[in-house]
């Protein structure tokens, strides 16, 4: 047939949306022809036209397996988000006075400027305390902060019905919404660099506010329907409120779930760890994210401290000899305070991390377990020994571990670990 007469010249894709082929004609004419098989290039129907707007560059190669379950869910928070907001707007607004006669400018701004204020108080303190946090455990802050969200639009919704207490409660709502900002804004930047796969942050954040902001579009035609019906009627206003709010709960459960991510934390390698010494089986990142916690937990547990000062793992020449017997390691770890503390070496790598982290692990689920009560001076020798202990453990299991784990498909190049930026060098006995 005509059609397919001509040599192959050249071939060439975009991605996988589209494939085309380069033939060389008898005339000395050279013709673009697209594979059969192939669909409408990109940007040449509606679909096309859609994905160019709204999905990153080079998707889905450009982005992390579980981009799309992740927007899917992101997509549907955020219009339920939309919604419950316009209804918290409309309380907020006639409880300073809109459509009040009796109520003036003055006493809105006034109550405007307050909320506003204590908002930027509470973001400031917020990112002080928790800063650090949010980069190691971006899935549960993430929930956190959708969770405080709609507690702050659930305060505000029923602060016109307590006018004596009016400006306190948009304040408290203001400063939960200012910790939603930071905690959602930074955990969203982490959850970025997690999906960027050819270092498109940038576009892959852009087309998000793009997908945001259709939401939204989507969200504010719906509310243009619901005002009319909801004013001057609380019974529905709550209603449709613990509505959008169960959707936007449930939708933003799953969107945290969906997150796989190929780096350890402390929630994940202490799941693939305490695994692997169970039966020596390494979980995959996808079997470990499915375990990881997503909501803060409150339970007892012996903290880890990782990247303190010296003093808070030794307190003696004593004890740092105890902490550097059978030890070549560039870390320190001791137990003080109730705490598993952790020094680190300026040249410590960054599988040094990981295995100080794994020694960590195993020290707090060891003291973690029901024991007697003993008099201060022997329970700081059983923690030595224990310390001890963890060191010959990590000598005999880390190197298989660690091979484990590459080959399972983590990424050991970098951590999310939670360390501070203390580095310590220190002298042997013998030196």
């Amino acid at each position: 047939m005509e059609k397919d007469s001509g040599v192959v010249l050249a071939t060439e894709r975009y991605g996988s949306a589209e494939s085309w082929k380069y033939f060389g004609k008898r005339e000395g004419v050279m013709e673009r022809r697209r594979d059969e098989g192939e669909g409408g290039s990109r940007g040449s129907s509606v679909v096309g036209v859609f994905k160019s707007v709204f999905l990153p560059q080079g998707y889905p190669e450009s982005v992390s397996n579980d981009y799309l379950q992740y927007q899917f869910w992101d997509t549907m928070q955020a219009f339920s988000s939309s919604l419950s907001g316009t209804l918290a707007t409309q309380a907020s607004l006639k409880g300073v006075g809109v459509g009040n006669q009796e109520a003036t400018v003055a006493a809105a701004t006034f109550t405007w400027l307050l909320r506003d204020g204590a908002g930027m108080l509470g973001r400031i303190l917020f990112a002080w305390k928790k800063g650090s946090k949010l980069d190691s455990e971006a899935k549960k802050w993430r929930l956190f902060a959708d969770i405080l969200n709609d507690i702050a639009m659930f305060m505000e919704i029923l602060a016109p019905y307590f006018p004596a207490f009016f400006i306190l409660i948009v304040c408290a709502a203001g400063i939960f919404k200012s910790i939603v900002g930071v905690a959602g804004g930074a955990t969203r930047a982490a959850l970025t660099v997690h999906q960027a796969r050819r270092d498109n942050m940038a576009d892959i954040a852009a087309k998000d506010g793009s997908q945001e902001t259709l939401v939204n579009l989507a969200g504010l035609l719906v509310s243009f329907i619901l005002i009319p019906l909801v004013t001057d009627n609380p019974i529905l206003t709550l209603s449709l409120f613990f509505l959008f709010t169960v959707l936007h709960l449930f939708a933003n459960y799953k969107a945290v779930r969906s997150v796989v991510m190929e780096t350890f934390n402390e929630a994940r390698l202490s799941i693939v760890l305490q695994q692997y010494l169970k039966d020596r089986l390494i979980l995959s990142p996808l079997e470990a994210n499915q375990r990881e916690p997503v909501l803060l937990e409150f339970r007892k547990t012996v903290p880890i401290r990782l990247g303190v000062r010296l003093q808070e793992v030794v307190r003696s020449p004593v004890d740092l000899d105890l902490a550097l017997k059978n030890n070549n390691m560039p870390f320190l770890l001791g137990v003080q305070n109730g705490c598993v503390c952790v020094c680190l070496a300026p040249e410590a790598s960054v599988q040094d991390e990981i295995r100080a982290m794994c020694q960590a692990v195993w020290l707090s689920s060891m003291l973690s377990l029901p024991t007697s009560a003993e008099p201060a001076p022997q329970q700081q020798q059983r923690n030595w020994i224990m310390v001890h202990e963890s060191y010959k453990l990590m000598d005999t299991i880390f190197n298989p571990f660690l091979k484990g784990v590459e080959a399972a498909g983590w990424d050991m190049k970098r951590t999310l670990l939670d360390w501070d930026e203390w580095r310590v060098e220190w002298k042997t006995k013998s030196s």
